[in-house]
């Protein structure tokens, strides 16, 4: 009963991110036929408020639900790895025309199509799951 207040937030940002047209496909296939600012505005406004609040967790500031400091190690480097992972990424959103985190909400309006595509992004985080001891990490 004490999580009640997530389940809230998830909910809210569900409704947000479908009345801003996020999970629209056709917003998504107008982005990336670079045809309407609409979702880069969104994701640039994303992109804002994470390094903002980057910014407060690193100070200390923002602490994590038990109120303990959130500690986020730093990450390699690596120009190809970025290139690759985004490419892999870009290419699953592009021919699925949506990210994962709007798909649960398709599935919440009753588009059970997308539960295709669910079922291969669990598929795949098995595979990497089952591979990632042989990758370059």
């Amino acid at each position: 009963m004490r999580h009640i207040k997530y389940l809230l937030i998830g909910i809210l940002f569900g409704i947000v991110l479908s009345k801003a047209e996020v999970i629209s496909w056709y917003r998504i296939f107008e982005m990336f036929k670079f045809q309407s600012f609409h979702m880069y505005g969104i994701i640039g406004s994303a992109v804002v408020i994470g390094v903002i609040l980057f910014r407060f967790i690193n100070k200390g500031m923002l602490k994590d639900y038990l109120g303990n400091k959130i500690l986020i190690e730093p990450k390699k480097k690596g120009f190809y790895r970025t290139i690759i992972g985004g490419t892999i990424f870009g290419l699953g959103w592009g021919l699925i025309g949506a990210c994962p985190g709007p798909m649960f909400i398709l599935l919440g309006r009753g588009a059970f199509p997308i539960l295709v595509a669910i079922f291969g992004g669990l598929l795949g985080v098995l595979f990497y799951h089952a591979i990632k001891h042989k990758l370059p990490h």
